[in-house]
């Protein structure tokens, strides 16, 4: 079984260490405590509570069957003639989306404005880290 230290689990959920440990405090999210005392969170457990967060509504959100919504800010926006590359920073991620200049321009995108980014594909690649990782298995 996959454990997780509360610091580990902030960074992959992108928020901060504190934000999981009120999550623990209020009873949101279970952790015990490991043989050196420090909280641990079961991966399966902390999988579960992402799924469940996943599956509430975000009322931000626009009627649509894409389910992959980040909300970000608009860090650079590079355009020509036709097209262009607009970069999103959303929490710990940078999305880099190439369109027409028309849509860009229609969407009034500019450095500093809050955009979301829908993702909606047939093919995502999916990778395991090449640095070991960090969560580890408990006895």
């Amino acid at each position: 079984m996959t454990v997780f230290r509360i610091s580990e689990a902030a960074e992959l959920l992108g928020v901060s260490s504190d934000t999981v440990r009120r999550w623990v405090d209020a009873g949101r999210l279970a952790a015990v405590r490991d043989e050196q005392g420090h909280r641990v969170i079961d991966g399966v457990q902390l999988a579960r509570f992402v799924r469940e967060q996943g599956a509430e509504p975000d009322e931000r959100a626009d009627a649509s069957s894409a389910r992959n919504r980040l909300r970000g800010i608009v860090t650079a926006v590079v355009k020509d003639t036709v097209m262009a590359q607009v970069d999103i920073q959303a929490g710990p991620f940078r999305l880099v989306s190439l369109m027409s200049r028309e849509a860009v321009d229609d969407l009034d995108l500019q450095v500093g404005s809050v955009a979301v980014a829908v993702i909606k594909s047939t093919a995502v690649v999916v990778e395991r880290p090449t640095v070991a990782h960090r969560g580890r298995a408990s006895s």
